[in-house]
């Protein structure tokens, strides 16, 4: 059985996190921690497990075995090394850490303590893209020319998202850095080395950071990606587009298109709706099976420092007005 601590309830995904392992049948929740002690007391009310104030406490505890990192993101440094240092597993929702210098610092502690470290990429479990880095691997677009990828939602335009979620301290950023991180870890596992990152980052509902914003990354292959994300943007579909010298690949809300001079399709002007892999265990659940049998780690901290790397530089490169290399 994983015992885990929820620290935070800050994350807009933490209560979803707390009730998956507590309906896992080799996990459990064991107790709260929270900067914000009257809402971690309610959130460990609501779970029936202590809240603990003191973090170090929380480390110290022999029915702790694991923690989710749920904090603001500029927290995320200082806890996961100490958790590391205290010999305890971590699971965490993205981004890893605001610059990579602090990811490179926590990744070299969890490395000294052997703990293992999740990050949460759950659109690298989905069928779709498992299918699209199948064929970038296998040719079957040829040389890969350009990736467009958006993921959207209305959070900032309905007011459903909280409001220290637009706090650039906390947060370091607005769309591109929470619902972009999804097109950004796509972008550098179908892409390969990243060169360069340009960004246009606007807002449209008057807060202080980005809720709508685009990033162009160059590629080592000479390939492009357009990242694309938004927080005021109702009704708009999951796409991705992957484009190569001898094809096409186009997905829609998980529905997936191809074409390629490479395979013959009967009818329907040449496109083939392809078979699909099957979905991969969600990050949540490969983390306790990592965790307690040590299954490999498909997203640990090299993942997560090569976000930060594509975010750090995207806002960089946003702020000073230029393309900035990588």
């Amino acid at each position: 059985m994983l015992k885990v601590a929820m620290i935070s309830k800050w994350h807009v995904h933490a209560e979803g996190y707390a009730r998956s392992f507590n309906k896992e049948a080799d996990a459990c929740v064991t107790c709260v921690w929270d900067e914000n002690p009257d809402r971690g007391r309610e959130w460990a009310k609501q779970l029936e497990v202590p809240f603990v104030e003191n973090y170090d406490d929380v480390l110290a505890r022999t029915d702790v075995d694991a923690v989710a990192i749920c904090s603001p993101t500029n927290m995320h440094a200082d806890l996961m090394i100490r958790a590391a240092r205290e010999h305890k597993h971590i699971f965490t929702e993205k981004v890893m850490c605001l610059t990579t210098e602090e990811c490179r610092r926590v990744a070299k502690t969890i490395e000294e303590n052997g703990v293992v470290f999740t990050i949460s990429f759950p659109h690298r479990c989905f069928p779709e893209n498992l299918f699209i880095k199948q064929a970038i691997d296998e040719g079957m677009l040829g040389d890969i020319t350009l990736f467009r990828v958006r993921n959207c939602h209305n959070g900032a335009l309905a007011n459903w998202l909280p409001d220290y979620w637009y706090d650039p301290e906390t947060t370091g950023g607005g769309a591109m850095m929470d619902l972009g991180a999804h097109p950004m870890y796509l972008s550098r596992w179908f892409m390969g080395k990243p060169v360069s990152i340009q960004s246009r980052f606007t807002t449209h509902t008057g807060r202080t950071v980005d809720d709508d914003a685009v990033s162009i990354i160059g590629f080592e292959s000479g390939a492009m990606a357009i990242s694309e994300t938004s927080l005021v943007s109702p009704f708009t579909p999951r796409i991705c587009e992957i484009y190569g010298t001898r094809g096409v690949i186009l997905c829609e809300d998980g529905r997936v298109r191809v074409k390629t001079s490479l395979l013959q399709a009967d009818g329907n002007d040449g496109w083939i709706t392809p078979r699909l892999p099957k979905e991969l265990p969600s990050p949540l659940r490969q983390f306790i099976d990592s965790a307690l049998y040590g299954k490999p780690v498909r997203f640990g901290t090299q993942e997560g420092i090569e976000l930060t790397e594509l975010m750090e530089n995207a806002y960089k490169a946003q702020r000073e007005g230029r393309t900035v290399a990588l």
